[in-house]
């Protein structure tokens, strides 16, 4: 069976920058993805590349930053009061913290500036803006 729209996919990828380092892999996670193709949790192009494949399949995508995770929204940059970070979490640059979104569902926001009493939080993908290189093993196609 190959994919097609609607198709359930269980593969392994593991996602490199542009200098070769890798930024995120099922196989270090120990587990493999599961998704839906057209559920809108990949990039429409990602999509396209997938569609024909196998189960066993490998492929190497090269993607540009548009149609991987996008350019850097600055409407997803917000400053918030430091008196909202209350607990036991440390509030620091490079900190990701999860933050409640529409509907209670959960949105990672990394800190990138503490200045007196406002916190700048970029809740953009961390691999925004950059150009990305998945490689894709499919382990089952339904």
């Amino acid at each position: 069976m190959t994919i097609v729209q609607q198709s359930a996919v269980t593969l392994h990828f593991t996602i490199k920058l542009k200098d070769g380092s890798v930024a995120d892999s099922t196989h270090s996670m120990g587990k493999p993805a599961k998704l839906v193709i057209g559920d809108g949790s990949l990039s429409e192009n990602f999509e396209q590349c997938l569609l024909g494949l196998g189960v066993g399949d490998q492929k190497v995508i090269e993607l540009q930053a548009k149609d991987a995770f996008g350019a850097p929204n600055p409407d997803n940059v917000h400053h918030m009061d430091r008196a909202k970070f209350v607990g036991d979490t440390e509030v620091e640059v490079g900190t990701v913290m999860a933050f409640s979104g529409a509907g209670g569902a959960e949105i990672p926001g990394v800190i990138t500036e503490i200045a007196g009493d406002s916190v700048t939080v970029d809740f953009n993908h961390p691999l925004a803006g950059q150009d990305v290189t998945f490689e894709v093993e499919i382990l089952s196609v339904e």
